[in-house]
């Protein structure tokens, strides 16, 4: 009798056991979704989030270093939209700015290492930055890239300005103001599909012209202070010029010093590209920056909801998104001059 009692007190303390362990078990699980809880990993969930919520979803953000104006502009934009995204559906976001391609390259492998699930980058230069993208390609995670194209398809959504656009209309500029005759200086941009688009558009409209003639071109890498030093040097070797094109507001502001330096009276008007305040008040003020072709650095703003959007399941609607370039000068200036901008 005795032994039977002591098996069925051993059977009892088991079944208490287990069903302790399955409590225990079940609070655990609990502890790691959805209520405010801790993952995992150690890291605090949002709260409120569900099924439909970004969860552990992250998109990578690859960007140069702000360089100039417009570049800085785009960076916070890109940083504001992210962390708009991320408190309104719970996609985190990692960002990098790289000032070379090779850094570029090696921010983006470490993205593709963090298993992201889509990256949007802004390639400081298309050729040298194409591979990188084929590898992302290649890892099956979307794609969106921003104001300079690869050489390659690896990208599955291109967001831009009208690139030809700008030079297009800034060529169509130069010979209405220069009645089809002039001697007129180009100042480029680095390596890219930008500076490429852009040069080709300018060169299509102002060479349609006999008596227009590009007597220079060369690189400010869209720098105010290297287009400042290109710009003095082009001054000593031309005698006579009529107009400059510079493919970057920051760069016409380079030039327009140059030239008041070096009191050159033979030069009528400078343009630019991007739309900065500082050239909205030259253009305002009567200075020789007279126009000016919009390509607003808040386009990152549409990658990186691109970017969210195809994260979360969803399809673009679109693989190429095109920016318009309108020109602006003293006749429409006040409708985009902004005094609070950033920009």
């Amino acid at each position: 009798m005795k032994k039977v009692l002591l098996l069925v007190l051993v059977m009892l303390v088991s079944a208490l056991a287990a069903a302790c362990g399955n409590s225990e078990s079940n609070e655990e699980a609990g502890g790691s979704s959805g209520d405010g809880g801790e993952t995992s990993n150690g890291s605090e969930t949002s709260e409120g989030s569900d099924s439909s919520g970004g969860g552990d979803l992250k998109i990578g953000i690859s960007l140069p270093s702000a360089t100039h104006g417009w570049m800085g502009a785009l960076i916070d934009n890109a940083e504001s939209k992210a962390q708009e995204i991320e408190e309104a559906s719970g996609v985190e976001y990692i960002m990098t700015n790289a000032e070379d391609p090779n850094t570029q390259a090696n921010d983006v492998n470490n993205l593709i290492s963090q298993d992201v699930d889509a990256i949007v980058m802004l390639p400081i230069e298309s050729a040298a930055l194409s591979p990188v993208g084929q590898q992302v390609k290649e890892a099956d995670i979307p794609l969106v890239v921003v104001d300079r194209e690869l050489d390659n398809d690896a990208a599955d959504v291109v967001v831009k300005g009208d690139n030809q656009g700008i030079g297009v209309n800034a060529g169509e500029y130069f010979v209405e103001q220069l009645n089809g005759e002039g001697n007129v200086v180009e100042i480029t941009g680095p390596p890219n599909s930008v500076t490429e688009q852009r040069g080709s558009g300018f060169q299509e409209a102002v060479e349609s012209e006999d008596g227009m003639e590009i007597v220079a071109s060369q690189s400010g890498d869209f720098s105010k202070e290297k287009s400042l030093e290109v710009m003095q040097n082009i001054l000593q070797a031309q005698p006579e010029i009529d107009a400059v094109f510079t493919q970057d507001d920051g760069m016409a502001l380079g030039v327009q010093q140059a030239v008041k330096e070096a009191e050159r009276d033979d030069i009528q008007f400078i343009t630019g590209a991007g739309g900065s305040k500082e050239v909205f008040e030259s253009i305002q003020d009567g200075g020789l920056i007279q126009a000016t072709f919009l390509y607003s650095p808040t386009m990152v703003r549409d990658g990186v909801q691109i970017a969210a959007d195809i994260a979360q399941g969803e399809e673009p609607e679109e693989s190429m998104v095109i920016k318009e370039a309108t020109q602006v000068t003293e006749e429409n200036v006040e409708e985009f001059y902004n005094p609070d901008s950033k920009y």
